[in-house]
């Protein structure tokens, strides 16, 4: 038995779930996000729980029962909190600024890079190497992080790159001064 899926999801005060076949619906205070499942788990709600039950206990059902419930999980954390990603720049002269909705980043290249977050999608600079991307959608959020984070990942040698916040760079060590084998 999956430990993850046989868990109940509580859903907090506020916080309307819809469930239409394998389409379900949650409205909270932040937002409303929407998403098909598969069709082959059942998914109830009652007394404010929700609970996933697989209907066999084949492989792929069990790979699909703790995957469901987390979706479902962070659909509810997402309209009541909302998920954000922190990312910082280290490097001489790298910094972030925002410009209407965009974010345009200096990082090293000849020109600036910017980024246009999708809907749904905030991204705040608190500080000129700090970046913040917020929203409902965990993987929208997670992958906007990660698109960020692609354009100057963090090198070993030196550590220069935008990096996720407390992300620790495994640093090599450079030449041997030059001294060569003869």
């Amino acid at each position: 038995m999956s430990r993850i899926g046989k868990q109940p999801i509580t859903v907090p005060a506020g916080v309307e779930v819809q469930i239409d076949g394998n389409n379900v619906r949650v409205k909270g205070p932040k937002g409303q996000l929407e998403r098909e499942l598969h069709r082959d788990m059942i998914i109830k709600y009652e007394d404010g729980r929700l609970t996933i039950e697989r209907p066999s206990d084949n492989k792929m059902h069990r790979g699909l029962h703790g995957l469901t419930r987390t979706l479902l999980n962070n659909m509810v954390v997402g309209v009541t909190t909302g998920f954000n990603k922190n990312l910082e720049l280290v490097g001489v002269g790298y910094r972030a600024s925002k410009q209407g909705k965009k974010l345009v980043l200096a990082v090293g290249y000849s020109h600036p890079v910017e980024i246009e977050p999708e809907a749904g999608i905030d991204i705040e600079v608190p500080a000129p190497t700090k970046i913040s991307v917020k929203g409902l959608d965990k993987e929208k959020v997670g992958a906007l992080a990660a698109v960020i984070r692609a354009v100057r990942e963090p090198e070993p040698y030196k550590g220069k790159g935008i990096r996720y916040e407390g992300e620790v760079v495994r640093r090599k060590v450079g030449k041997a001064g030059g001294k060569g084998k003869k």
